[in-house]
């Protein structure tokens, strides 16, 4: 039985691989201002076996464990691989905010964007997600510290502040304008020469 850390690893390898096919034409929405927490996480695994007429494709990951999935129509550029060849799918993800005197809760607007490596090239894509939406601080309680934010529908939420140093100068009635992001991307290089 496969555990589920094993699990989240094939559908990641097996996801990333298909979405090399994915278009992307332009950048996210302009870069959010303000304080932003960002994380990524890199996974490198190597094809094993590929039969171009079923579409099965097996990849050996960094700790040995092999996963095989059958790659759809819509990865272009299957021909092109070959045993050996290494995949490398990178995930990141980050989430920025930036607090602003007056103004009033907006609905939440989002951009995805997305593109593919060239046809007769290696697979290669990347995609990727912004929303941005602005919130109003509807309480501020500096003992625990947490804030109270309403949302543009009318949903509230309470989150206890990291670093109440923050607060210093907020006030309700600002806003804070929250964008999260988040992009996947996907190469597939050539086995290295030996």
């Amino acid at each position: 039985m496969m555990s589920s850390r094993s699990a989240i690893k094939a559908a990641c390898l097996a996801g990333a691989f298909c979405l090399a096919t994915v278009a992307m034409a332009q950048a996210p929405a302009e870069e959010p201002k303000g304080e932003a927490v960002m994380s990524s996480v890199e996974i490198t695994a190597t094809v094993t076996k590929i039969d171009q007429a079923t579409r099965e494709v097996t990849l050996k990951s960094e700790d040995g464990e092999e996963y095989t999935f059958v790659a759809s129509d819509e990865v272009k550029n299957l021909a092109q691989v070959e045993p050996g060849d290494v995949l490398t799918v990178v995930y990141a993800e980050a989430l920025a905010y930036e607090v602003k005197k007056g103004g009033s809760a907006v609905s939440p607007e989002t951009t995805v964007a997305g593109g593919r490596a060239e046809p007769g090239t290696k697979p290669a894509g990347v995609i990727g997600q912004q929303t941005t939406v602005t919130v109003t601080i509807t309480a501020i309680d500096p003992t625990i510290p947490t804030v109270t934010f309403t949302g543009p529908a009318g949903n509230t939420k309470t989150i206890k502040v990291m670093r109440p140093e923050k607060l210093e100068g907020v006030s309700v009635g600002d806003t804070v304008e929250i964008t999260y992001t988040e992009a996947l991307a996907i190469k597939v290089d050539e086995a290295p020469k030996e």
